[in-house]
């Protein structure tokens, strides 16, 4: 098997300054990333639906230098509280910035 997935999590916790959690407590629940507020689950997959790749670069079409892309996916005859919200991670780290520990009261 393939440890692609983990070289995937670490990639992805370097790109968001966090520390990846699922080799620590594998089957737990834990995260894959966690990184200030944010708990990531990160899934590799060998490729993506174009679709979805389409979906993304049309928001980043239509969006202006001072708007964040998002491509929200709605279900059929599903409350839209259900719905999935996607960016680039590039626009979520150029958006948010460094991402800072933030403190849970």
């Amino acid at each position: 098997m393939s440890n692609t997935w983990k070289a995937t999590e670490r990639a992805i916790a370097r790109h968001l300054g966090g520390v990846r959690t699922s080799h620590r407590n594998l089957g737990t629940g834990d995260a894959d990333v966690v990184v200030g507020a944010f708990t990531v689950e990160v899934k590799h997959r060998k490729s993506l639906p174009m679709w979805l790749k389409e979906g993304v670069a049309q928001a980043r079409r239509y969006a202006r230098d001072d708007q964040l892309p998002l491509l929200v996916l709605h279900q059929a005859g599903q409350r839209h509280d259900n719905d999935l919200v996607v960016l680039r991670l590039l626009d979520f780290r150029e958006w948010f910035g460094e991402v800072k520990e933030v403190p849970r009261e």
